[in-house]
């Protein structure tokens, strides 16, 4: 309704321009005519003199068309406002079209994208819980061929040195696979929400301890830098240890054999920060963004040693999971040939826990 008012106003202004155009000059030429006569007329005769003709053509015919050509101009400016604002009024009602497709489009698009989400979601429940049941299906009959190797194992000496080998080779390898299965039922089930945390004070350094004891033993050497005196940490002890386990594994795998393992406490305020760095070949930093995603490795060339990409994954859900942080820095060294990386784990002290002594 506002739109046609604006286009009746902008008519009449139109129009009255139109008329105003012959009116106004035609009634100065009239008016300028009407004073020379009277000015210039005696009591017997009009006087056609030099003044006479000049003021006439100047007030009479030359100010009248000057101003028709004004108002010709203002007529010129008008109908080029109209035609402009016409065309800004079909391009709002081109875009309250678009506006109008578009909207329709997007919310078709965000419905099947719903759809899409709640089959995916659905998709990756049931792959969790096939991917759980098999691994649990698995693990009954690897622990008994564990079983037998183990028991099989003990009474080699009668084998030869080839089958003896064969024999330990199937148990490394059975071990390995019996690892890896319980590795996919634990993301399973951290992912699935089933992992019940029992969050209290840990102490750090015997956790650190006997994660070096149980991964690595006497086989490779480690440098410590322990504060004197540690607080506990608030986390699940268990949990808290398999973090550290994960991260000595993935150190011990990716760095030379003769090299050692740095492990670096840091207390502050708040927190508690443990550093794991290694002497490797560092991450890319293409492949740092990543590292954390599930089945995702730092080195995927052919002589990269074995693995399936989820320990680090784990560990930083574990972390998240106690309210903690999991980063990692790489290059940690300034050698090229060996940067190194470093994970650190920060975790929240335990309020109101006694302080812990340094186990080293």
């Amino acid at each position: 309704m506002k739109r046609n008012l604006f286009d009746q106003l902008n008519k009449g202004r139109f129009s009255s321009l139109a008329v105003l155009q012959w009116i106004l000059p035609l009634a100065l030429a009239v008016t300028a005519f009407l004073f020379e006569y009277a000015e210039h007329k005696s009591e017997e005769e009009l006087i056609f003199d030099l003044p006479f003709i000049s003021e006439v053509l100047i007030f009479g015919l030359l100010g009248p068309i000057c101003i028709w050509l004004v108002i010709v101009w203002m007529r010129h400016l008008v109908a080029a406002e109209r035609q402009a604002i016409a065309k800004i009024h079909a391009l709002n009602l081109e875009l309250e079209n678009k506006i109008i497709d578009r909207t329709a489009t997007l919310e078709q698009r965000n419905t099947e994208l719903d759809k899409a989400n709640h089959e995916l979601h659905k998709l990756d429940e049931m792959k969790s819980e096939f991917v759980s049941l098999v691994s649990h299906e698995l693990r009954a009959p690897l622990t008994a061929i564990n079983g037998g190797l183990e028991v099989a194992l003990q009474s080699a000496e009668s084998l030869t040195s080839e089958s003896r080998r064969t024999l330990e080779a199937m148990m490394n390898e059975s071990a390995r696979l019996t690892q890896y299965v319980q590795t996919i039922l634990d993301v399973s089930r951290l992912e699935a929400g089933r992992i019940t945390l029992n969050l209290g004070p840990v102490p750090v350094a015997p956790i650190l301890h006997r994660s070096v004891d149980v991964i690595l033993g006497t086989r490779r050497e480690i440098k410590w830098n322990l504060p004197a005196k540690i607080p506990p940490v608030w986390a699940d002890e268990i949990h808290y240890e398999q973090i550290f386990r994960n991260l000595l594994l993935n150190a011990d795998k990716y760095s030379p054999p003769k090299m050692p393992i740095e492990i670096n406490v840091h207390v502050d305020a708040h927190n508690i920060r443990v550093d794991v760095t290694d002497h490797g070949a560092g991450i890319p930093a293409d492949v740092q963004e990543k590292i954390f995603e599930r089945f995702q490795r730092g080195q995927t060339s052919e002589s990269a040693p074995p693995g399936w990409g989820l320990g680090l994954y784990f560990a930083k859900k574990l972390t998240e999971a106690q309210d903690g942080v999991l980063t990692l820095r790489s290059p940690a060294w300034p050698e090229l040939d060996a940067p190194g990386s470093s994970f650190s784990i920060t975790l929240p002290i335990a309020a109101d826990a006694p302080d812990e002594g340094d186990h080293a």
